[in-house]
């Protein structure tokens, strides 16, 4: 049936089929309507841009117009579909689902799913649906919706219609991503420094290009654009050091008013044969805060100069952190604002000076995404395009199965690595470990086999941290950020990552029912953990020496033992002592994993305290030396070639709603999620927090050692165990005004299986 082009006629259809439930008195309410509506996915798969600006044109419409639309394709043959459970009554459940997918709208709105009717499907599943009806057809708009059922008896209204393109070629997996977006910025202030001269400030740097409108008096008068991240003495730094950016270009007027897009040249070093492209319909693009306009003898204002700036979709409203130290706040709002700054191409890169995927870098970036938006798709994008490109440090090709396993747990979806499976037990490097167990690369193990079968082509070297001592500006006598580790032929560092490696494909394999590969996984760990305590660990001091044959301890040979769950527990204080004693003696890379053992080790008081740091070192140092987007180093002297648009040093992004308010999955999608916040001196904290099956909210009033609250809502269709502070085995809890049982377990109270709506926690002595 041919699809309607009256835009009124869906729309009365809809009000009249709704009319028609009310009137005949069904037990549905609109509060319970599904909603978060996602494809492989992608929250948004039915938005059209157009050159990257998002239009009000229809994708069903958008597919028969000729116009450079963008949007996103499901190329999977049988997509995967999934919604937020809504509720008014504390601890629902989903019981049942209906999903209807059709041809055209008027089949959708009439309850026609001649694709797909799934029926009344009995199941608690909200999220990972697979496809099962007929055939989908390459290159086709299709639409869909759901309703659900709750263990309170109660049947929903059909979600909201969504749509969804199909690519032109179908596959049996392949990953989803949108088309980037672009968005026309503002300036937040106009000064001028001269009749002819004026400073533009945007408020943020971004990645974009300008686009200005200007009176030509003559035909022959040119303007000089200047463009930078960096302010020194009221005008653009002109020489900021690293690479950080500054460049200029000359703009020749045409006579009469005329708007202008300033062209940017690509650059060769990151548009390179290894890099990530800017796709044609954005053009190239440059990060800048600031704007210069000279020789312009006319007045200016702020409608006339434009950012045109290109970002990975992004709904700044999905995440909050607010809480009682400024500084934190500000922290988090760095953090939070890079993810976005830095998504221009749709891939994690290392940011603008080689525009580079790393492991390193995405694997951070994969975390902190999850925890400021409700978006998996550029993770898992980026992720999966690492596993065919992987880059030279040992630990890096690790890092594959840790982010396998991060997407895995955030979306409960193992499509993924399932599909990659072999390639990521290629990744956990197993090949390399002699009989005892540990690996190295210095061993004669890496053969060309070894290479191939990660899909490598070079020369594995450890990293530990970047950089080093005596490369990219530093002098020999200058540190680098390795805390002065010392690389022996089995290392410390490459060997804990190589044993959290093997505990994850362990998992992964039992995910997938490969039993025998879980149980080969599994034994490979314990005996990678027993030799690594017995040969690693200095039993004098309690600590770990940085590799067999040296007796130097650093600050990254403990910190990635105790965040990958190797140290014992008799030398957790001794540990933790010794981090503190080195501060924060590693990069901005580094800092994720301190961060994650100083938190998962009880040590909040000192996590918050280099969270919320004013030091050189520091996220607040980022901010002051006058970046508002994170740096790929604390400071110039720590990495003098660095940018200032790496979101591998955004790291509280991550941190501040994954351990200082301690949300985490326990099971994967969200179905069942840990609430353990570790709020040390904080007064008071709030946190919206974005997952795939809905948002977390919570807030907590704190009087360290005296009382505690929590208020916290948690999305239907999900449970928790919420651990809070224990003062003492005789402290009272109460939910709700009512008192509750705990168990203590790791220094905290926990209370299991929270259901979902409102809950309002209280601690006391």
């Amino acid at each position: 049936m041919k699809q309607p082009t009256n835009p009124i006629r869906p729309f009365l259809i809809s009000v009249c089929m709704m009319l028609a439930v009310f009137s005949a008195g069904a037990a549905v309410t609109e509060a319970n309507r599904p909603t978060g509506l996602t494809v492989n996915l992608l929250a948004h798969a039915d938005r059209v841009f157009l050159n990257g600006y998002p239009v009000n044109t229809p994708l069903y419409q958008a597919v028969s117009f000729r116009e450079n639309f963008q949007f996103a394709e499901i190329a999977q043959k049988q997509p995967f579909f999934g919604w937020i459970v809504n509720a008014e009554k504390n601890n629902t459940l989903q019981t049942a689902y209906r999903v209807l997918v059709a041809s055209t709208l008027e089949n959708i709105l009439n309850d026609r799913g001649d694709c797909w009717d799934s029926g009344k499907t009995e199941s608690d599943q909200s999220v990972n649906i697979t496809y099962n009806g007929k055939p989908l057809e390459p290159g086709k708009v299709y639409f869909w919706k759901v309703k659900t059922w709750n263990n309170h008896g109660e049947e929903s209204l059909f979600s909201a219609v969504a749509q969804f393109k199909t690519a032109a070629v179908l596959s049996d997996y392949a990953t989803a991503a949108y088309p980037l977006q672009k968005q026309d910025d503002h300036p937040v202030a106009l000064q001028p420094l001269s009749p002819s001269h004026t400073f533009v400030d945007f408020g943020k740097a971004a990645f974009g290009r300008i686009r200005v409108t200007l009176l030509g008096k003559t035909g022959s008068d040119t303007v000089t654009i200047h463009l930078g991240e960096a302010r020194k003495d009221g005008r653009i730094d002109r020489a900021p050091g690293g690479t950080i950016r500054y460049a200029t270009y000359q703009l020749p007027l045409k006579r009469g008013w005329n708007t202008y897009v300033v062209v940017l040249p690509p650059d060769k070093r990151n548009t390179g044969p290894q890099a990530v492209l800017m796709p044609q319909y954005t053009g190239e693009v440059l990060p800048f805060r600031y704007c210069e306009i000279e020789n312009y003898y006319h007045p200016l204002s702020k409608e006339q100069v434009v950012r045109e700036t290109v970002f990975y979709p992004f709904d700044g409203d999905d995440s909050h952190f607010s809480s009682s130290d400024t500084v934190l706040n500000q922290v988090w709002e760095l953090s939070k604002y890079s993810i976005k700054a830095t998504s221009f191409l749709g891939i994690y890169v290392d940011g603008d000076r080689e525009r580079i995927a790393y492991e390193a870098d995405a694997l951070i970036n994969q975390l902190c995404h999850y925890g400021v938006a409700r978006e998996y798709s550029m993770a898992r994008r980026s992720h999966e395009y690492l596993i065919l490109r992987p880059t030279w440090p040992t630990e890096w090709i690790l890092q594959s199965v840790l982010m396998a396993w991060n997407d895995y747990l955030y979306t409960g979806n193992s499509e993924s690595f399932s599909h990659f499976y072999n390639d990521l037990k290629a990744k956990t490097l197993v090949t390399l470990a002699d009989e005892s167990g540990l690996i190295s690369t210095r061993t004669g193990k890496v053969t060309p086999e070894v290479l191939q079968s990660i899909h490598f082509n070079g020369n594995l070297r450890d990293i530990v941290d970047w950089p080093h001592t005596g490369i990219l500006g530093l002098e020999k006598n200058e540190g680098g950020e390795t805390d002065g580790f010392v690389f022996q032929e089995v290392n410390t560092v490459v060997n804990a990552f190589h044993y959290r490696a093997l505990v994850l494909m362990a998992e992964m394999a039992g995910v997938l029912g490969e039993a025998a590969d879980r149980e080969r996984f599994s034994a490979q760990a314990e005996k990678l953990k027993k030799v690594f305590n017995e040969q690693l660990l200095d039993k004098k001091r309690g600590i770990y020496v940085d590799g067999i044959g040296t007796g130097h301890a650093s600050l990254h040979g403990n910190m990635f033992p105790l965040a990958f769950g190797l140290a014992p527990a008799k030398n957790t204080g001794k540990i933790t002592a010794f981090l503190q004693s080195r501060g924060m003696a590693c990069s901005v890379y580094g800092s994720q994993f301190l961060l994650d053992a100083l938190y998962d080790s009880g040590e909040a008081g000192y996590g918050l305290q280099l969270l919320s740091s004013t030091a050189e070192r520091s996220w607040y140092n980022m901010i002051r030396v006058g970046s508002t987007v994170s740096l790929e180093a604390w400071d110039n002297k720590y990495k003098p070639n660095q940018d200032w648009n790496h979101a591998w040093g955004a790291a509280p992004a991550n941190l501040i709603p994954r351990k200082l308010m301690g949300i985490e999955p326990l099971e994967p999608g969200f179905r069942k999620i840990r609430i353990r916040p570790q709020p040390a001196s904080l007064s008071h904290a709030e946190l919206r927090h974005p997952t795939i099956s809905g948002e977390v909210w919570m807030a907590f009033q704190n009087r360290p050692g005296e009382s505690f609250s929590l208020d916290l809502i948690l999305p239907g269709n999900t449970t928790a165990e919420v651990h809070l502070p224990l003062f003492s085995a005789k402290q009272k809890v109460t939910r709700n005004g009512q008192p509750v049982s705990f168990r203590i377990q790791d220094g905290f109270a926990v209370i299991s299986d929270v259901g979902s709506g409102k809950s309002k926690f209280e601690v006391t002595r």
